[in-house]
């Protein structure tokens, strides 16, 4: 249990006797469960969208009519982005109740919101069995899992932050994104084993099922361990000095306006640089280049090996340099390496295995740093809100709606290419947001209540 002689000073010091003598003989105890509750929770909500992207062509011939395979696919990707739609509210409702009743009460009822429509999802009868009942069901439940994860990746990473030692913030919180790269493995890979076990009709009558239905158990065990830990040191600091906001939404917006575009800014390359990596890719392999439903899979495995792989090197060089660094050089990495990534992959499954890790190298560096930067650039009171406004609208616009863009892209143009066109142009983008607008947060204390 952590004690209040823990709480940190307004200055970003831990109070008591000396520093050394600061915290009690257990601290390292409570954060390996604050840092455990925050993986497993944070894995099942992220679980979701790699099973999503996973059974993609599956699901669109499924769950559409089939008069146009690619329509049927861009139905599919609309109702990914669909899920999407609902994150704002999502955000806004968590980000509240997270600043004013408490990290923790918000992580485990976002948790238990997600595992459930997932599960749903899972029992879902086709197209075939109820007609255009299966994709509006199949949206709602979308539209219910978004509203989860608009609260999910930033309170869990206010969350683990909170607890984190000064001068490793970046590496606490580099839990989040790489529990999100191993749930994308993890669903990867029983995706791998489904598609390479069953036959066509084992996959689409009940194998398709499989990764969502596991959704539920995992939850509840996310939900068990978060229960099990009190809120962060910095919340119980502000509950006792009456510093919690009432409206923190509404404050959020208005004394922290700057922070919440220049969050929105570079995060729009994090957001699309994922979603490409982690969801369309696949899709795009097997249906635009024209590799096997299993090499797709393979490629797309070795990805999120690599960018789970990268993340607590590159959290440890955030640590290290500092945030803004680490943005500037994800950001120009997109701008010089995405155009010779997917000419890499449609040059065969070696230079797409390449090309790919490639990719996802650099989403482990902007990640890793965003963390940990969107958690510092909010004063405590607001934090929760303030992050979730700027990271969650990124997503929605651009995150959620990637593969559909994409997937248009080469349409229109007749080009593989013309995905990377869009990261690219994106990332020079973000790099400029990061140069004219964003301050260094590194140093800053987050039991501040002052915006800097």
């Amino acid at each position: 249990m952590t004690t209040d002689s823990t709480l940190p000073r307004e200055d970003g010091a831990p109070t008591g006797v000396a520093a050394e003598s600061a915290e009690p003989a257990d601290a390292p105890r409570v954060r390996r469960k604050v840092s455990l509750a925050t993986a497993i929770g944070n894995f099942v909500e992220w679980f979701d969208s790699g099973a999503y992207a996973i059974m993609s062509a599956t699901i669109a011939g499924l769950f559409f009519p089939q008069y146009d395979k690619t329509a049927a696919l861009l139905a599919t990707w609309a109702v990914f982005a669909g899920g999407f739609i609902a994150r704002p509210v999502g955000a806004a409702f968590f980000g509240r109740y997270g600043d004013r009743i408490g990290r923790n009460r918000m992580l485990a009822l976002s948790v238990l919101c997600m595992s459930g429509s997932t599960l749903f999802i899972g029992l879902l009868p086709s197209y075939a069995t109820i007609g255009i009942a299966a994709p509006v069901l199949l949206f709602l439940l979308r539209a219910v899992q978004g509203f989860s994860t608009g609260g999910e990746y930033t309170g869990a990473s206010a969350f683990i932050m909170e607890y984190a030692p000064e001068g490793r913030r970046a590496r606490y919180a580099s839990v989040v994104p790489l529990t999100v790269g191993l749930a994308s493995v993890a669903g990867a890979l029983t995706g791998l084993v489904i598609t390479s076990s069953l036959s066509e009709g084992a996959l689409e009558s009940w194998g398709w099922r499989v990764p969502f239905l596991l959704a539920g158990p995992l939850g509840l065990i996310g939900l068990y361990l978060r229960s099990k830990i009190d809120d962060t040191p910095v919340f119980r600091a502000m509950e006792q000095r009456e510093a919690v906001q009432q409206s923190p939404l509404r404050e959020a917006w208005r004394v922290c306006r700057r922070q919440v575009l220049t969050l929105f800014g570079y995060s729009i390359t994090n957001a699309v640089g994922y979603y490409l990596m982690s969801s369309y890719m696949i899709s795009y392999m097997s249906e635009e280049v024209g590799y096997t439903k299993s090499d797709a899979m393979l490629v797309g495995l070795v990805a999120m090996l690599a960018y789970s792989a990268a993340c607590p090197f590159m959290a440890a060089a955030s640590d290290r340099y500092g945030r803004r660094p680490m943005l500037l050089v994800a950001c120009g990495g997109f701008a010089v390496t995405t155009l010779p990534v997917f000419w890499l992959i449609g040059t065969g499954l070696p230079g797409a295995l390449v090309g790919s890790s490639v990719l996802a190298v650099f989403v482990a560096v902007i990640g890793t740093s965003n963390v940990p930067a969107m958690v510092e650039m909010f004063p405590g009171q607001l934090r929760a809100s303030g992050s979730a406004l700027g990271y969650t609208a990124a997503y929605v616009l651009f995150g959620g709606t990637a593969p559909f863009v994409a997937t248009g892209l080469v349409t229109s143009f007749g080009s593989p290419l013309a995905p990377g066109f869009y990261l690219m142009g994106l990332a020079i983008v973000s790099g400029l947001v990061v140069l004219l607008s964003f301050a260094e947060t590194l140093r800053l204390p987050l039991t501040r209540t002052t915006v800097r």
